[in-house]
């Protein structure tokens, strides 16, 4: 019995290996990482889950952490480096093949969020921004895999938590000549 769960701790510690890169496939603004820290102090563990549409929009749905079930196929992009457990960000496996090209960064905006994630009840609402990834980081991450719902069950986990960066701009910024400011 010992020998079968050292092999399957060893196959999980080369796969995570693996999956040590530098390219982060989200991350947070430190506006969204103030506002979970205060969710967190009101509603313990955290978690997102990137909602697909329909009634919730595309937005960052946040939840207490085991809230929303994650499906095996569900995809973690990243645990967000905000608090000491961190903050899982998941997105439907079907939505990630879509998106597998694009940074997400989640932010925050003054408004209402949806009346299923915590922040609705506090005048903000998260949001996603994208960047694409360009082709050296799209073959990095093509090389490391990602870890699914069933790998998470299994014990898989990321080596690394997805960083804070001070703005969106920071992580998506606006190509020079592509955007004017707006005229009153």
């Amino acid at each position: 019995m010992r020998a079968g769960a050292d092999r399957r701790s060893s196959a999980i510690g080369k796969r995570q290996e693996k999956r040590r890169h530098a390219v982060a496939r989200v991350v947070v603004t430190a506006d969204a990482a103030t506002l979970l820290d205060q969710l967190r102090d009101q509603h313990g563990p955290l978690m997102f889950h990137q909602s697909g549409g329909c009634c919730d929009g595309s937005s960052p749905m946040c939840y207490p952490d085991g809230e929303f079930i994650i499906g095996d196929r569900d995809v973690l992009l990243g645990v967000l480096d905000v608090g000491a457990d961190g903050v899982p960000v998941w997105i439907s496996g079907p939505q990630f093949q879509t998106w597998k090209h694009t940074q997400l960064v989640i932010d925050v905006v003054p408004g209402r969020g949806s009346g299923f994630s915590l922040e609705a009840p506090e005048g903000m609402r998260f949001l996603s921004r994208g960047r694409a990834f360009n082709d050296a980081e799209n073959a990095e991450l093509a090389a490391t895999g990602v870890i699914t719902g069933a790998d998470y069950e299994n014990g898989e986990r990321l080596p690394e938590r997805a960083p804070v960066v001070a703005a969106a701009v920071d992580a998506c910024p606006v190509p020079a000549g592509c955007a004017a400011p707006v005229k009153p």
